[in-house]
């Protein structure tokens, strides 16, 4: 047996969506069954979105700590954002992200890893990329403004980040699938050199190169 997701879609008997915001929706569909009877699953739908592991040569990883307001808490996270615009390039959607976040640019950039955050409610695809050799950007920085405004920067050693995630002390989705795959994808062979290139496909998300 092939363990690899495969595509699949069941017919969707009817569909509505009792709801639609600025960026994401919410979605009602009657999914027709194997059997032939019909089931109605409510879910989110989402753009997708990027993220940004990035390592600098002190092997320390850039991390912002932002309010999230649905928990009630300060997270500390990674470098991420929405694709905005349909079809956008994920790769071009990080490096935007990691200058207006951090005001920083990177010269290596690989994928990390894809994932769904929640498929059972929620169809958002995250990429995470690995982006190394960084450096900082000259000039003026991007303004921010919201919860962005009271953003706090930092550069934390990956082992700390990776302890913090398994003690409990690290929630935020893409900073620990980010940490943990990076920790893990050292131990394969190839290691990071094995990791797929910037511009791989990505069918949760299709893009224009």
């Amino acid at each position: 047996m092939a363990i690899q997701d495969t595509p699949e879609e069941w017919p969707v008997a009817e569909t509505a969506t009792p709801y639609m915001g600025k960026k994401t929706g919410v979605r009602t569909d009657r999914v027709v069954m194997p059997d032939g009877s019909t089931a109605v699953r409510d879910y989110q739908v989402h753009p997708g979105s990027v993220a940004v592991l990035a390592l600098d040569d002190a092997d320390r990883v850039l991390v912002l700590r932002q309010y999230r307001h649905p928990v009630r808490h300060k997270l500390w996270e990674i470098p991420a954002g929405l694709l905005d615009v349909p079809g956008e390039n994920p790769l071009h959607a990080a490096q935007r992200e990691l200058y207006e976040e951090a005001h920083v640019k990177a010269e290596d950039w690989r994928v990390l890893i894809d994932v769904y955050t929640s498929p059972g409610g929620c169809d958002e695809a995250v990429r995470i990329f690995l982006a190394r050799q960084i450096s900082e950007v000259e000039g003026e920085r991007f303004e921010v403004s919201e919860e962005e405004a009271d953003m706090e920067l930092g550069r934390v050693p990956l082992a700390e980040l990776v302890r913090g995630a398994l003690a409990g002390e690290l929630h935020n989705n893409a900073l620990i699938v980010g940490v943990l795959s990076l920790h893990a994808a050292r131990g394969t062979e190839g290691g990071l050199d094995a990791l797929r290139p910037a511009d791989a496909p990505w069918p949760a998300r299709p893009f224009e190169a």
